[in-house]
């Protein structure tokens, strides 16, 4: 099948019970171990890219490593969505492009001016049988262009979000109950320690999700900076020459948990830049005298599979849901 666009995908979804896997893709290993996985487990996926990865691969090589993807694996449905559109420009170019669904992310502005933004590209986006994600609320972390600070971050209010939806007609709509983006969304003095001295983040705001379900039924709700940031890989990571002290992410049973409820999507992109990372410089410890990129990268590659296998599995709830 071609490309598609997430609004069938939401749909059944939300009366399963169950989110979308929305990976960010930067080169073709990445695409390659995400929609391996994913075909594996024959479920849907959402490939994303980030202003980032836009001018790191350029738009015109990420869109055709994905539809490499879509020639190599029919039976599955694919999504290509812009994650964090800046502005208009950037939502009409992804949208001129080929792009399914793109987000534009006015989250940074009042609340007023964010409608009217979103208005804007929900419109010419419509027009040409795109699909449109907004986000109301603030989270912090740092992601590629998007840096927000802790006392910068705000939480979703509820009571905003019937009437942002009614007059941008958005597709979905991203909220802040607690994620936050990048490696370290919490700090140690956020969090507990367990018994093996991990640190334990606070749990999201449920509350806020509930709440916002019950002023929006059916609607689809995403989630961003939704990386679990496994200690499995950061472990591998420290111990062989990298740093990354107290770096922790969002519990996979609390994801899963908003994946049975409105949460349709779920960004995961951190957690590829762990595993890809762990595994290349595992490789170059135990194989100093490997300059093959093929090698090491490879190893990178089969962690992003397991990951990704990971969660569709246990944390989205999407296999066997093509």
């Amino acid at each position: 099948m071609p490309l598609v666009t997430t609004t069938e995908m939401f749909k059944k979804a939300y009366e399963g019970k169950y989110a979308i896997g929305a990976f960010n893709v930067n080169n073709m290993e990445i695409v390659q171990g995400i929609t391996e996985a994913a075909a594996d487990l024959h479920s849907p996926v959402i490939l994303q890219a980030s202003a980032g990865a836009r001018k790191y691969a350029k738009p015109e090589y990420l869109k055709h490593l994905v539809e490499a993807a879509v020639e190599l694996y029919p039976e599955i449905p694919i999504a290509l969505h812009l994650d964090h559109g800046a502005d208009f420009e950037t939502c009409k170019s992804c949208i001129d492009g080929g792009f399914t669904s793109v987000m534009i992310d006015g989250s940074k502005y009042a609340y007023d001016e964010n409608v009217a933004l979103t208005k804007k590209v929900v419109e010419y986006a419509h027009a040409h049988g795109v699909v449109v994600e907004a986000e109301l609320g603030k989270l912090a972390g740092i992601e590629d262009d998007v840096q927000v600070a802790a006392h910068e971050a705000s939480y979703t209010r509820p009571e905003e979000v019937e009437d942002f939806v009614s007059r941008t007609g958005v597709d979905s709509l991203a909220i802040a109950i607690g994620t936050s983006h990048g490696a370290y969304k919490f700090t140690p003095e956020q969090c507990t320690r367990n018994a093996d001295g991990i640190l334990v983040p606070p749990e999201l705001r449920f509350d806020i999700l509930d709440e916002v379900a019950k002023r929006l039924p059916s609607f689809p709700i995403v989630l961003h900076g939704a990386s679990s940031v496994l200690p499995k890989y950061t472990k591998v990571i420290n111990a062989n020459g990298g740093k990354m002290p107290d770096a922790v992410g969002i519990p996979e049973d609390q994801l899963r948990h908003a994946a049975s409820l409105a949460v349709c999507k779920i960004n995961i992109d951190s957690d590829l830049r762990l595993g890809m990372t762990a595994g290349i410089r595992k490789h170059f410890v135990e194989h100093p005298d490997h300059f093959d990129p093929r090698q090491y990268v490879g190893e990178g590659r089969q962690n992003i599979y397991d990951i990704v296998s990971n969660k569709i599995k246990n944390v989205l709830g999407s296999e066997n849901k093509a």
